[in-house]
């Protein structure tokens, strides 16, 4: 296990980079969020340890950034003022271009993945979620629906023009952005869901995280319940992400300070490993896309483990 330290940062989100093996960005905040600047973070993980490759400050906090799907060098962060912000991490001082429709904080951003696609989805505090272009000149449409915060919005790495959402409101909710329409709402908890996933090997498999601690698999084909419910975390699960490199494995981390693996499959016993060496809430969490069983994962004291 590797770890990376900034003092003064608490860590909010990471995301592996989807061209280069072990390099990641981490979206941080000061005072946990609540008041304060932010921090951009590119970090490298080499043999010796992981290094702060290039960093940029923000005036207000970072919650979640993504990486493009089409240029190695830039990146999407979503801020506490209701910005989005776009970065070139050949750009050492501003990024190249902000724009703040949202009129909360932005709590969730992610890049489309596939093929011939090439869209950014926001999701806010102020319950809409909106869609971009990757200049971010302006959002192609504004989604309404949710009753709740929106704290995470994930592209569905299958079907183009599609995403699922997860609020406050304890739903998960499947879009079509082309209808510019809402086409599944599921009742997913009864409590509000932080995070959302969808798996990379089944087009109809969605997870969902928790404030009432449990990790919900869900089948879109039929969601009168879930294909399973996975109970371990003591805490509110901040965010859960399948595997790349397994059709049933996915991770959760939480506010109970630990990270947890988990084989949907296999009804007995799901839980595979739990790893409890953090000292603070876990926020986020990416496995590489690179390196099989790679996992980062940021907390709100010391910034980013990356562990194999």
């Amino acid at each position: 296990m590797k770890v990376f330290r900034s003092p003064g940062r608490h860590g909010y989100a990471v995301e592996a980079s989807p061209f280069l093996p072990r390099r990641f960005a981490c979206a941080a905040s000061q005072f946990y969020g609540l008041t304060g600047c932010g921090s951009l973070l590119v970090l490298d993980d080499s043999d010796s340890g992981v290094t702060l490759f290039r960093s940029w400050e923000w005036s207000d906090g970072l919650f979640d950034v993504t990486w493009s799907e089409t240029n190695e060098h830039v990146l999407v962060a979503g801020g506490g003022d209701g910005s989005l912000q776009l970065w070139d991490t050949a750009n050492h001082s501003a990024p190249l271009r902000v724009t703040r429709e949202h009129t909360q904080e932005v709590y969730s951003v992610d890049w489309s993945q596939t093929r011939g696609e090439n869209l950014i989805v926001s999701g806010s505090w102020d319950q809409t979620l909106k869609v971009w272009d990757p200049t971010l000149s302006r959002s192609l449409t504004t989604l309404r629906g949710h009753e709740g915060v929106v704290y995470s919005s994930v592209w569905s790495p299958h079907i183009p023009a599609c995403f699922a959402s997860a609020s406050g409101d304890g739903t998960l909710r499947v879009w079509d952005v082309k209808a510019a329409a809402c086409r599944l709402v599921i009742a997913a908890h009864h409590a509000e869901v932080l995070s959302c996933d969808w798996c990379k090997y089944d087009q109809n498999i969605v997870a969902t995280g928790s404030v009432d601690c449990s990790v919900c698999v869900w089948d879109l084909r039929n969601v009168r319940q879930p294909v399973a419910r996975l109970r371990a975390h003591n805490y509110a699960i901040r965010r859960v992400k399948f595997s790349p490199f397994g059709s049933t494995l996915l991770a959760s981390c939480s506010y109970d300070f630990t990270v947890r693996f988990w084989d949907y499959s296999q009804n007995q016993q799901p839980l595979l490993d739990t790893l409890e060496h953090h000292t603070e809430f876990v926020c986020g969490l990416d496995f590489s896309l690179h390196v099989p069983n790679q996992v980062t994962h940021t907390h709100t004291y010391t910034h980013t483990h990356t562990h194999t």
